[in-house]
């Protein structure tokens, strides 16, 4: 039998043929750890990384006190922090990646706390 994480590979793999970045549509890819979280946004023509963040980050951790840098709270903060800087760099359409999470909890979280912050998807 298969654990949860060859499974969720595999949907990220399904999910992967559809979603592709390019300049005008940079790809957003969401990844969930045991214990950060991790966003990057990318164009898959060139294969750049136009920017990334994490609740790993230093500057993260010291401008919010958690308790935790995996739960919903952590992935709300995270969500505006790059929400932020995806609308300094000019771009305001992206495709959203979830990584073959199930888009519930703390993949929601994220991802509302991006488009709040002016960011389409």
């Amino acid at each position: 039998m298969e654990n949860t994480n060859a499974k969720r590979v595999l949907r990220h793999i399904r999910l992967r043929r559809r979603v592709s970045g390019n300049p005008d549509r940079p790809r957003l890819s969401f990844f969930r750890s045991l214990h950060f979280i991790y966003a990057q946004l990318i164009d898959d023509t060139k294969g750049n990384t136009l920017l990334a963040g994490s609740t790993k980050d230093a500057s993260f951790r010291t401008a919010n006190k958690l308790s935790s840098f995996k739960n919903k709270e952590a992935a709300k903060l995270l969500g505006e922090t790059v929400g932020k800087m995806i609308i300094n760099k000019g771009i305001k359409q992206v495709v959203f990646d979830r990584g073959g999470f199930q888009y519930h909890g703390v993949v929601k979280e994220f991802a509302e706390a991006v488009r709040k912050e002016g960011v389409n998807f």
